[in-house]
């Protein structure tokens, strides 16, 4: 599986026809940076450049927005995004520790998409199941009241799911 940028012509093009479509619109910014990220799954550095030619704004406004706002990325995501919640709920009862195993079976860092695409690993404040800590969501899916012993089998779960895709 790829990153997410191949195909650049259409995605360029698509971007270009956004940037248009606002580009004497007031506080384009954010509506911009939203739709390019939905077409390439995050915001890597051409595309901010493009953003801030087109929007005729500087590369630094367009940084700070996406490095300001969680729901950017200037990496890509995996088809499955992990989100460990380090809530204080979380955090208390050991979601460190789960983040921690979930980083060392993927051999990746928070913030970081595996080689091959399928997952990727992040940090969030709070998913609003305090009551279930600590929890993780993978996608949309959430896991509640878990120990770290819990972790490689909800790994192996999602591999299983790749395994029968292919």
């Amino acid at each position: 599986m790829s990153c997410g940028c191949c195909k650049a012509d259409n995605k360029t093009e698509a971007l270009d026809k956004i940037i248009a479509k606002y580009k004497d619109t007031r506080g384009a910014l954010i509506p911009v940076l939203h739709e390019a990220q939905e077409i390439y799954g995050y915001l890597p550095l051409n595309v901010q450049k493009r953003v801030a030619k087109g929007l005729n704004v500087s590369l630094a406004d367009v940084y700070g927005v996406v490095t300001f706002y969680t729901q950017f990325s200037l990496n890509p995501k995996g088809k499955y995004k992990i989100n460990v919640c380090l809530g204080t709920a979380c955090y208390v009862k050991g979601a460190g520790e789960i983040y921690d195993k979930i980083a060392e079976i993927l051999k990746i860092k928070g913030g970081q998409c595996t080689p091959d695409g399928v997952f990727s690993l992040d940090a969030c404040r709070c998913v609003g199941a305090c009551g279930l800590a600590p929890v993780i969501m993978i996608n949309e899916d959430v896991y509640g009241r878990l120990s770290v012993d819990d972790v490689p089998g909800i790994i192996q779960k999602y591999l299983d799911m790749e395994a029968e895709a292919v």
